[in-house]
């Protein structure tokens, strides 16, 4: 398949730890476990890696979050690492104390424009999720 508007995409970062992910993505926002692998006893030195992946069952892209047991890459976000959901309307405050539940807490934004359009809630690693009550079209903008 070429790379287009049909190819799948997979958002990949390392996770201090998956069971507080699955948390705040899967029981707070609402997404599903689209596959888990969990680190076992008998994976040879080097390869203990867990993994968490996560998305919409129809959606085109899914989050992967990474562990490794025996060497641990740290998350290193930065005020600018976003995850934006667009929803088209209003936040829901019931979705915000879900996520809030589940290991996010709820942080002003770095650009204002997100506090202007959505609301910004950190995961468990320190990763920005912002929920946009913009709706997106990827239609280029006149001028572009």
């Amino acid at each position: 398949m070429p790379a287009n508007a049909h190819a799948h995409i997979r958002i990949a970062r390392p996770s201090r730890d998956l069971d507080a992910a699955e948390r705040f993505w899967v029981q707070g926002l609402g997404l599903s476990v689209v596959w888990r692998r969990e680190v076992a006893a008998e994976d040879p030195p080097g390869e203990e890696y867990g993994l968490l992946m996560v998305g919409w069952p129809d959606a085109g892209w899914h989050l992967e979050l990474s562990h490794e047991a025996g060497a641990p890459t740290a998350p290193a976000p930065t005020d600018e690492d976003l995850l934006v959901v667009y929803l088209d309307g209003p936040v829901p405050d019931e979705l915000l104390a879900r996520l809030e539940e589940h290991g996010g807490k709820r942080v002003p934004a770095h650009n204002p424009y997100w506090d202007e359009w959505g609301v910004t809630v950190e995961d468990p690693d320190g990763y920005r999720l912002v929920l946009s009550t913009r709706a997106w079209t990827n239609v280029p903008f006149p001028g572009a």
